[in-house]
């Protein structure tokens, strides 16, 4: 079987949410399954290290499809042509978007709605094109993937899309995320918060991410307790931050928050082993990876209470409404004060993370490429 993938996601020292996605469950794929032909097709030029076996025919092919128009050109006639050259029998795109000028049977992986819940945290031309051509590309998809019982139950209904259509493939955490000893924890609090325990924040920043309010909730919980904890935010300023940026230089306490920027796999994973917790107050999230992070690394989180994410923290979390800024703060204060109730976060964390892997997801994910090939 010839399966054609949309891999312009894969992104050398760029991979977030889709991305990891992407790479963790191909890399599996390719791997799981040599005698099948892979042909990754790519936007840009490509790093070798995405090519993951002999089995693996790397395609470049403009334009880069980075804007709405692009997306538009690229799917729709240089991926139609590619599909038709090397005669796919499938054609799997991991980012949501597919190519409704192809007869090839599309496996569909959309990740979340998101656009349709907070379109104001859109770019207007990309809310536009994703309104008007993702209920397309539902109904020309044979098969979706998501990677929640939340989204799935949310395509299905924003898209009267059967239940028995729409497969479930968890996110999970790279091998990385693994639990620190005490002397490991004390040299990364060394080496970032002059030695002090932290929260920790990780995900790109836009509206959607919430950083405005996890900031106001750390300013109400460093006014309401006597402590030398800090806040580290990893991760890049993406979009629509000029309000995260004002406050970053205007807030009070700012001198304890640590501002990271994007930062490897590697480096992540110890920020996050070392922390005390992660607050995780987003305002909606398909899945919600970081969570599973902190879980294998023995670390408690605070999650929100919408979307996916009480589903995928199951028991090792403080619940918040991320609407309100005292509410995760109080909850902050709770995890800091209470070591016991944080031991048990722990402990039900790391027995929740147990169920979520990359290769249960690639298992699933080629289930659903298979259901493809059925007539």
């Amino acid at each position: 079987m010839k399966i054609a993938v949309n891999t312009r996601l894969l992104l050398k020292d760029r991979l977030e949410g889709i991305g990891w996605y992407s790479y963790q469950t191909l890399k599996l794929l390719v791997e799981n399954h040599p005698e099948h032909e892979f042909v990754f097709i790519f936007d840009r030029p490509y790093d070798d290290s995405f090519v993951f076996d002999k089995n693996v025919t790397p395609v470049v092919i403009g334009p880069p499809a980075r804007h709405p128009i692009l997306f538009y050109l690229w799917l729709d006639w240089s991926v139609a042509h590619i599909l038709k050259k090397y005669k796919a029998d499938v054609f799997l795109s991991p980012d949501g978007f597919a190519s409704l000028s192809t007869k090839v049977p599309t496996c569909l992986v959309i990740h979340d709605l998101a656009f349709e819940h907070y379109p104001q945290h859109n770019k207007t031309s990309h809310r536009i094109y994703l309104k008007c051509y993702t209920p397309k590309f539902v109904r020309k998809a044979k098969r979706i993937v998501t990677v929640s019982e939340f989204s799935k139950k949310d395509i299905a209904e924003r898209y009267s899309v059967p239940l028995e259509k729409i497969g479930v493939s968890n996110n999970a955490a790279h091998k990385e995320y693994v639990a620190l000893d005490w002397e490991h924890k004390e040299k990364i609090k060394t080496q970032y918060t002059d030695g002090c325990e932290y929260f920790v924040f990780a995900g790109a920043l836009h509206p959607r991410k919430n950083v405005v309010n996890l900031l106001k909730a750390f300013i109400r919980f460093k006014k309401r307790n006597k402590s030398n904890m800090k806040l580290v935010i990893v991760g890049r300023f993406a979009w629509n931050y000029k309000e995260v940026v004002e406050m970053k230089e205007e807030m009070p306490f700012k001198e304890d928050v640590i501002w990271l920027g994007y930062l490897n796999v590697e480096e992540l994973a110890q920020i996050i082993g070392a922390a005390y917790a992660l607050v995780y107050a987003s305002l909606f999230e398909g899945f919600g990876i970081p969570i599973i992070e902190a879980y294998q690394c023995k670390v408690p989180a605070i999650v929100s209470n919408t979307s996916s994410m009480p589903e995928v923290a199951g028991a090792g979390a403080l619940i918040v409404n991320p609407q309100d800024y005292k509410d995760i703060a109080d909850k902050m204060t709770l995890i800091y004060k209470d070591e016991l109730l944080r031991s048990k976060l722990i402990e039900q964390g790391e027995l929740h993370s147990a169920k979520y892997t990359w290769q249960k997801a690639a298992d699933v994910l080629w289930e659903n490429i298979l259901l493809c090939t059925k007539k």
